[in-house]
């Protein structure tokens, strides 16, 4: 099982970033997929997750900004990331069961 993520960057408020993750070892349009971040010195905090049944769930924190999708032909798992804000700076990871890759981090500044 492999999982990279890619396309975190800087970002000025109100702006948007795709990350990306490339996964290999198993089917991803079987698994349940989540994507997680942790900002500095607190916990990881879920932020979404990609059922194999193609349902998405979302926190709090990302409805109607962060958008969750799987593109099963290309083996990669997406995060679209529209409306970004200061507190949603973090490494951001994508997770199957308890591996996940060494992710990409998100910066909001102005």
């Amino acid at each position: 099982v492999q999982l990279v993520e890619s396309g975190g960057g800087l970002v000025q408020p109100g702006g948007s970033l795709r990350l990306s993750c490339q996964v290999s070892g198993f089917s991803l349009s079987s698994s349940r997929m989540d994507w997680v971040r942790q900002a500095p010195g607190k916990e990881v905090e879920w932020v979404s997750t990609i059922l194999s049944t193609g349902d998405t769930l979302y926190a709090d924190s990302a409805k109607g900004r962060f958008t969750i999708a799987r593109d099963g032909a290309k083996n990669t798992l997406y995060l679209q990331l529209n409306g970004l804000k200061s507190e949603d700076t973090a490494m951001y990871y994508c997770r199957r069961l308890r591996d996940r890759g060494q992710g990409t981090q998100v910066t909001v500044s102005s």
